[in-house]
């Protein structure tokens, strides 16, 4: 069967495990920065174990999840991924941390600014998206 768009990865296991692990890196160095910058100086390792939450919510239901129901709209399965990734987040900023859900919320919105201006700057740079 012909497909529409070819796949270059091979959509495999490897494409998946490759893509989670940079997902990870991205979103624990963009958390880094931002709890340096909200909280003080904090260990890196924190941010390393929170970012694996928002990477493994996004990734999968990015795929698999909006996209295997028919009946959501491509805007509105944006957001339920969006909502969906900051509320992982922010229930990894707030066990990893060990804060409130006040902080932990402001925390959550900073650590998403960073995400988006890095990931619009890294967009220009290198074209990927």
């Amino acid at each position: 069967m012909l497909q529409a768009s070819p796949d270059p990865t091979g959509g495999g296991v490897v494409a998946f495990v490759v893509t989670f692990l940079l997902a990870w890196l991205f979103y624990a160095v963009t958390l880094h920065l931002a709890a340096t910058f909200f909280v003080g100086d904090v260990p890196s390792q924190r941010a390393a174990y929170a970012g694996a939450a928002p990477a493994l919510v996004s990734i999968l239901l990015g795929r698999w999840g909006v996209d295997a129901v028919g009946f959501v709209s491509p805007s509105l399965g944006v957001a339920v991924v969006l909502v969906a990734t900051l509320v992982a987040d922010a229930i990894a900023i707030s066990s990893v941390y060990r804060i409130t859900w006040r902080p932990t919320a402001a925390l959550t919105l900073l650590h998403f600014a960073f995400t988006a201006v890095l990931g619009v700057a890294l967009d220009n740079v290198f074209g990927l998206v």
